[in-house]
């Protein structure tokens, strides 16, 4: 072998164990089984980012509808969860407004709301609002279509007024 070639190979291997070393160090795996997961987990991300750059960008259809099926089940935990996975970006409107409705029906309450799980719902709007300021969802299970709908629902329910202390506001419907 040529001593030239000889040499390339060693710095091509010395580049390599280099890149494995700032890998290690940039992840800090806590246990060997830890170290494929990151792998798997940065080389996900570098894709997604690269689809983004390209232009390439689309939603995992089967976790969005994982996601659905969720949602449809009045499991919005896992709903949400099955939604980000779908649209690790959060470039999708439709993705973005189902995870902001399921933290509004998570945090509906007859008696009271959960403020939190509002502010949430509210941060992800913003998100839809951002990426098409004329989102309509096409669901008819939705009672509220709009992200504009939605946040009026959002802020009625955030907002203390005499109405709160109704005793028949129990029999409201949730939307």
């Amino acid at each position: 072998m040529n001593e030239k070639y000889i040499q390339i190979l060693g710095l091509a291997i010395a580049a390599a164990f280099g890149v494995f070393i700032v890998f290690l160090y940039a992840v800090e795996p806590r246990s060997i089984e830890e170290i494929s997961h990151k792998a798997v987990q940065t080389y996900d991300n570098v894709t997604t980012k690269g689809q983004v750059i390209l232009g390439r960008y689309e939603v995992d259809q089967a976790q969005f509808q994982e996601g659905l099926n969720a949602f449809r089940n009045d499991n919005f935990i896992a709903a949400r969860d099955s939604f980000q996975r779908a649209d690790p970006e959060s470039r999708d409107p439709a993705a973005q407004f189902y995870i902001a409705y399921s933290y509004y029906r998570q945090g509906w309450g007859r008696i009271t709301n959960d403020d939190e799980l509002f502010m949430k719902s509210s941060e992800a709007l913003q998100r839809v609002t951002l990426l098409d300021p004329n989102f309509r969802s096409t669901d008819a299970d939705l009672k509220l279509a709009t992200p504009a709908e939605l946040r009026s629902e959002l802020e009625d329910g955030l907002r203390v007024t005499i109405s709160d202390f109704n005793p028949l506001r129990v029999f409201r419907e949730r939307k």
